[in-house]
């Protein structure tokens, strides 16, 4: 086959194109720290790319969650720590009046002021938000548990929204399938009992029966809602020891999401990033064959009438 001027030319040009797309090649990857930039440089590292960065962005998300799921659980315990106070101190008025027997109506009086005002303050945890949701309103988060805050009258008792999903359970994905229940469901119960006891409690200490009529209330009469009080506040710790519960799974799940994000991160590193000692040498060894292309091509092309004018 005859070999011409012109083909010599066409193979020097298309072999130092060649090189120049190696040099480049290289060079992005040596920049980038990352040997896949697009899926042609490899095509299953870069699939496998893909999946691994669909994994992390899951992470991201149900760490996300898990952060709304701590504000629900921090907030419901710090409520019901509240509720507990306010009915240890419920307990020892009612104790004092019980045991008292020269309580005189007009301590009493003072005593139904603080009693009143503990229901408030009640009434106010009943209605605890995180951002912009009650929390113990179950799936209506955007309807507060108590319909309103106005101080308590006679008969006033539980007055409370009965909406639908009132009791319903509110959940947030923690993992793949995974959903964990961040309200208390038994919340509208909870303080709808206790506010229901502090009404009669109220009433009691004013004078009045559970039916509203005037009677004569004694000291044994008031110590009767101990009884109540330890039944309220037993059920409150039951709600604290199943938020701790959750918390502690939390706690748990947070702690293997933090470690399947650095053992996925790992592995994309494995998969895509770039060995600089290797990248750099392949770099050094193809700018020398670049070099000693553009040297020897420079002999092969025949001299022009330029180079016999000069």
């Amino acid at each position: 086959m005859r070999v011409t001027q012109s083909m010599l030319s066409s193979n020097m040009l298309r072999n130092l194109s060649n090189s120049y797309s190696k040099m480049g090649k290289l060079q992005e990857q040596i920049t980038s720290g990352s040997r896949v930039n697009r899926p042609s440089d490899d095509p299953v590292a870069a699939i496998k790319g893909m999946g691994y960065r669909t994994t992390l962005g899951k992470v991201e998300q149900y760490t996300r969650n898990i952060g709304e799921v701590n504000s629900w659980l921090d907030n419901t315990d710090e409520s019901f720590d509240g509720v507990g106070n306010a009915l240890k101190r419920v307990q020892e008025l009612v104790t004092s009046a019980a045991n008292d027997a020269t309580i005189t109506d007009d301590d009493r009086e003072k005593m139904k002021a603080e009693i009143d005002q503990i229901r408030l303050q009640l009434r106010d945890l009943g209605n605890t938000k995180v951002g912009d949701k009650y929390i113990f309103s179950g799936t209506n988060t955007s309807k507060p548990l108590f319909t309103n805050s106005v101080p308590p009258v006679i008969g006033d008792i539980a007055n409370i929204g009965t909406y639908p999903g009132l009791e319903k359970n509110v959940n947030i994905e923690i993992s793949d399938g995974v959903q964990l229940t961040v309200n208390t469901t038994k919340g509208s119960k909870i303080f709808g009992d206790i506010d229901a006891m502090m009404d009669e409690l109220s009433n009691a200490l004013e004078g009045f029966d559970v039916n509203g009529a005037p009677t004569v209330i004694t000291g044994t009469d008031i110590g009767n809602f101990l009884s109540k009080i330890s039944t309220n506040q037993a059920a409150v710790l039951e709600e604290r020891a199943d938020v701790g519960a959750k918390q502690n799974r939390i706690d748990m799940v947070e702690n293997r999401l933090g470690v399947q994000e650095v053992m996925v991160t790992k592995q994309l590193s494995e998969n895509e990033s770039v060995e600089y000692e290797k990248a750099i040498t392949e770099m050094i060894t193809q700018q020398s064959i670049h070099q000693a292309a553009l040297s020897v091509g420079a002999k092969i092309i025949q001299a022009t009438l330029v180079d016999f004018i000069r």
